[in-house]
């Protein structure tokens, strides 16, 4: 690995792990456009070291909402005269992760054998269908009872945790995006979908990375080491910036436009990848 790689993949990392356009598959067509094996043990562990640069990302951004959720920040809102009928909390976000920490954690074996790069392809095309009518559907059928994350319910939370499981057991098919549609099909706006897909996030990639980093930390050496922090910071500096940029131009930038890029993507998937 080069300084030049590790500074391409952690972009890529940064630019794609929180917007609904597969992370996994970019990662596939960067190392293979590279020239590098992205299934051997050093690259994936690389790639575990620049997804927790993003987790740190994500956590620095909804910081004030995570200290909240403990009980360690006193929420402005009680001073104010209109509160939500319902309140995020931390069982809310319990019930958006069990499901997906159970079926990765039960199918943990299986998962790794459905990695391919058809599947990828194939997830690119059928998620970016998925989000399609998820946000056709939420426009024109659904009844949107919870405008903002604070109106989620627990059923909703659940739901989401529920769609959530798409995107783990049919890699390519984007975490985010499964969840953010998944809220929308639920009666979620758009924006509080995305902030409660951006909120659990902490937790399954943090089980996830954690998990996968007990059998690959031995690859971490001082020849490499360089090479992973620097990863590192440039896929947490790339993550903020994205995420903070999504939340402003969240109205403007909407889920089929996700998944337009996506059927892009699958095509240049085929040409340099299938065929």
């Amino acid at each position: 690995m080069s300084l030049i790689v590790a500074i391409i993949l952690g972009i890529v990392e940064g630019l794609t792990e929180f917007i609904p356009v597969s992370s996994t598959g970019h990662m596939i067509l960067s190392a293979k456009l590279m020239g590098y094996n992205d299934q051997s043990s050093e690259m994936k562990t690389f790639e575990i070291i620049i997804q927790l640069g993003a987790i740190l990302a994500i956590a620095i951004v909804y910081r004030e909402r995570i200290l909240n959720l403990f009980g360690l920040k006193k929420d402005k809102q009680l001073f104010r005269s209109q509160v939500p009928a319902r309140k995020l909390n931390l069982i809310h976000v319990i019930l958006g992760c069990l499901p997906g920490l159970a079926v990765g954690f039960i199918f943990r074996h299986q998962i790794k054998d459905l990695f391919s790069t058809s599947t990828v392809l194939w997830a690119l095309v059928v998620g970016g269908v998925f989000m399609i009518f998820a946000e056709w559907f939420g426009n024109n059928k659904a009844r949107v009872s919870a405008k903002e994350i604070d109106h989620l319910s627990y059923g909703q939370a659940l739901l989401i945790g529920f769609y959530q499981c798409i995107s783990i057991l049919w890699p390519g098919f984007s975490r985010s995006g499964s969840t953010i549609a998944g809220g929308m099909l639920s009666g979620a706006s758009y924006k509080a979908a995305a902030d409660f897909s951006f909120l659990i996030a902490i937790p399954m990639m943090c089980a996830a990375s954690g998990y996968e980093l007990l059998d690959s930390y031995k690859d971490i050496t001082g020849s490499n080491l360089g090479y992973f922090i620097l990863g590192f910071i440039v896929s947490f500096v790339v993550a903020y910036l994205v995420v903070v940029a999504f939340l402003k131009l969240l109205q403007k930038i909407k889920l089929r436009h996700f998944a337009y890029y996506r059927f892009v993507l699958a095509a240049v998937f085929w040409i340099f990848i299938m065929r």
